[in-house]
């Protein structure tokens, strides 16, 4: 653990952050805890109870669902400022996903007590949580109705542009390295499809690799390619 400071945090996309003046003393934050996971290290277990919120505050994260025949399925990746755990928050007794960290990352956790009294005593906060969820519910109904129109060299493509607006590039390179299999769990395909679909957009010049570190070409001929389906909602 340590003991960063909400004060001191520099996540201005987070919700606790932007409604920070009106915490100050409250045990939201004088009770939220500060976590460091390793890189491969699984925080939260599906099926677990749900006992609070987790809030990236420096790292990336995997969340996954497992599927038929246990096969693990990627819902998203999240970053700096994002929420974790939030489907089953208030709703469900069990988290429904899984979040494993993709490098070593500092969470912070906030008890399913101290945000209920959050929420209720602080309508602006209960506001914005509102508008996170309806923004949540927007992108996973537009991704199911896209990815149910997509084939597979689009939902390969649609993942790679994923990345690369989410988490952008150094040097060139998408600034998320992921194994051939994560891109097949996340596009809904297999390990194989992706092992081909990449050597094609190789032999075509719209990418490059060098190991896990994939670089796009042409970002915008791969837009083109899939702009009937709005890649763009899935940000």
């Amino acid at each position: 653990m340590d003991n960063t400071s909400c004060f001191s945090c520099e996540n201005s996309s987070c919700l606790i952050k932007k409604n920070l003046l009106a915490f100050d003393g409250s045990k939201l934050i004088t009770e939220k805890n500060n976590l460091r996971c390793k890189k491969g290290q699984q925080f939260i277990m599906e099926g677990a109870p749900v006992n609070g919120l987790f809030f990236v505050l420096k790292g990336k994260v995997k969340v996954f669902r497992t599927g038929i025949n246990g096969r693990e399925q990627i819902v998203r990746f999240a970053k700096e400022g994002e929420i974790i755990g939030h489907r089953g928050f208030g709703t469900e007794e069990h988290y429904s996903i899984g979040a494993i960290a993709l490098e070593d990352t500092r969470l912070c956790y906030f008890s399913k007590q101290n945000l209920q009294e959050a929420l209720l005593s602080n309508p602006r906060f209960a506001y914005d949580f509102m508008l996170f969820y309806a923004n949540e519910l927007n992108r996973s109904e537009s991704k199911v109705k896209t990815i149910s129109q997509m084939t597979v060299r689009e939902r390969v493509i649609d993942t790679l542009l994923y990345i690369h607006r989410k988490f952008g590039d150094i040097k060139g390179f998408l600034n998320l390295p992921l194994s051939r299999k994560e891109y097949a769990d996340y596009a809904g395909t297999t390990e194989e499809q992706v092992i081909r679909i990449f050597s094609t957009l190789k032999r075509e010049k719209l990418i490059t690799a060098n190991g896990r570190r994939i670089a796009i070409v042409d970002v915008q001929v791969l837009k083109n390619e899939i702009s009937e389906h709005h890649f763009y909602l899935d940000s």
